[in-house]
C-alpha cells in the first residue's frame, strides 16, 4: 500500500529564459521523428558546471556530465543521437519505464478478481510497460527554476486499457539539478481504478564517460543484505536470499568484474535494499566508483529495491553519442524500483495503486570526484 511521501515539496516557478542563483535551464529542440513529432530538449546547468540533458520523448535522460577528478567533463550516461534511434534501437536508454517497470510473468496478473493479459515483449515474460511504454511517448514538459534547483516537471497520462492495464493513471516526473551535485528523481501518480505502478529510471551509466570501454572495473557498493533470486527467464521464484558467500554480495567495494563471471550472462537482480518496515524516507542504495577518473555516484531512495544490470545484451551493434559504439558490459544501470513481478507474488510488497492513494517515489543521484 502506497503512503505519501513527507519530503518537502517543489514550490515551482515557471521558466523565465534566465539563470537564477548560477542554476539555469535552457530548450531547443532535439529532432523529429519520421511520424513527425518534434521532441525538445531541456539543458539543467548548476554553478559547477554539470549538465543534465532531457527530452520530452520518454523523459530521457539523454546526457549527464560530470567532472572527474581533475575537472575535466564527460558524459557518463549513454544515449542515442535521434529521436527515432530511441524508439527502434534504444535498450531503455535514459528513459522512464512504466506504467510497471522491470517484468510481469507470462505477461498476466489478477486483480480483485479479473484477470488482465500485457504484451509479451520479453518471451515470454511483459517488460517495462509493455510495446508501447512511458519510454517511447511524448510527455508534457515544464521548465522550472527554483532558488535552489533548475529541473522539468514531465506530465503523461496513461488510458485505461493502455498496454493492457486498467485504470486512467496521472504520472508526474521531476528531474531537478542542485550546486549540491545532486540529481534527484521525483515521481507521483494517481489512478481512477486499482492498478499496479513501478515506475524507474532507466540511464545506463559508464562513469569513464559514455562509449569509453566497459564497467568492470569500476567499484560497486550495495546497501543490501538480500536478493530475490530468479528462474531462467528473470522471474523472481519468490524466495529472498542472503547475498552473503555469494556473487552478488556488493556489501562491501568490490569490481563488478570481479564474480561476473560466475553469474550466467551477467547480472540483471533484484537487490533488497536494507531499511526499517515503517521506513518509507530516503536511505542509501548504492555507491559506484571509476578508479580511473576518480568520478562517483551515490544513489538513495525511498524504494524497497534496486535492480543492478550490467549491459549483458548491448553488443557493439548500437553506435550511440559521439559516435561511440557500446560494448557488451559497456555501462550498468541501477534502477530504484518495487520488486519485479510483485503484482504476482504475494510475499513482495504491493505494487497496486488504488483511487485515493498516491504513489510517491524519490531517487537522488549525488556526483563527486576523488
Amino acid at each position: 500500500m502506497y503512503k505519501m511521501f513527507l519530503g518537502a515539496l517543489l514550490v515551482m516557478v515557471t521558466f523565465s529564459g534566465v539563470a537564477h542563483a548560477d542554476l539555469n535551464v535552457s530548450t531547443d529542440t532535439f529532432g523529429t521523428t519520421s511520424e513527425g513529432r518534434v521532441v525538445t530538449r531541456y539543458t539543467l546547468t548548476n554553478a559547477n558546471g554539470l549538465k543534465a540533458s532531457l527530452i520530452d520523448l520518454g523523459a530521457i535522460l539523454v546526457t549527464m556530465e560530470v567532472p572527474d577528478r581533475d575537472g575535466k567533463l564527460a558524459n557518463v550516461n549513454l544515449g542515442c543521437k535521434t529521436p527515432d534511434d530511441y524508439l527502434a534501437i534504444s535498450p531503455y536508454f535514459g528513459c522512464v519505464a512504466g506504467r510497471n517497470a522491470n517484468r510481469i510473468a507470462k505477461g498476466k496478473f489478477t486483480l480483485d478478481g479479473k484477470e488482465y493479459n500485457l504484451a509479451i515483449n520479453n518471451e515470454p515474460n511483459h517488460l517495462h510497460g509493455g510495446i508501447v511504454g512511458f519510454n517511447k511517448v511524448q510527455w508534457q514538459a515544464e521548465a522550472f527554476l527554483t532558488p535552489n534547483k533548475a529541473g522539468v516537471k514531465f506530465t503523461y497520462h496513461a488510458k485505461d486499457g493502455e498496454e493492457g492495464y486498467p485504470g486512467n493513471l496521472q504520472v508526474n516526473v521531476w528531474y531537478t539539478l542542485n550546486n549540491r551535485n545532486e540529481l534527484t528523481i521525483r515521481y507521483q501518480a494517481t489512478t481512477n481504478k486499482a492498478t499496479p505502478v513501478n515506475l524507474t529510471q532507466h540511464s545506463y551509466w559508464n562513469l569513464a564517460g559514455q562509449g569509453n570501454g566497459t564497467i568492470l572495473d569500476h567499484e560497486l557498493t550495495l546497501n543490501a543484505d538480500k536478493y530475490t533470486p530468479t528462474d531462467e527467464t528473470l522471474i523472481p521464484t519468490g524466495e529472498i536470499l542472503p547475498v552473503k558467500g555469494t556473487p552478488y554480495d556488493f556489501t562491501m567495494a568490490k569490481t563488478v568484474g570481479k564474480e561476473i563471471g560466475d553469474v550466467e550472462g551477467g547480472y540483471d537482480l533484484n537487490f533488497v535494499l536494507n531499511r526499517g518496515e515503517e521506513d518509507r524516507g530516503l536511505v542509501w542504495a548504492a555507491t559506484l566508483r571509476d578508479p580511473k577518473s576518480g568520478r562517483t555516484m551515490t544513489v538513495h531512495t525511498t524504494e524497497p529495491g534496486i535492480q543492478l544490470y550490467t549491459g549483458n545484451f548491448l553488443d557493439g551493434t548500437i553506435t550511440g553519442l559521439e559516435d561511440k559504439v557500446y560494448p557488451k558490459n559497456g555501462a550498468l544501470c541501477l534502477e530504484t524500483q518495487h520488486f519485479p513481478d510483485a503484482i504476482n507474488q504475494p510475499n513482495f510488497e504491493s505494487t497496486v495503486l488504488r483511487p485515493g492513494e498516491v504513489y510517491n517515489h524519490f531517487t537522488v543521484h549525488a556526483f563527486s570526484a576523488e
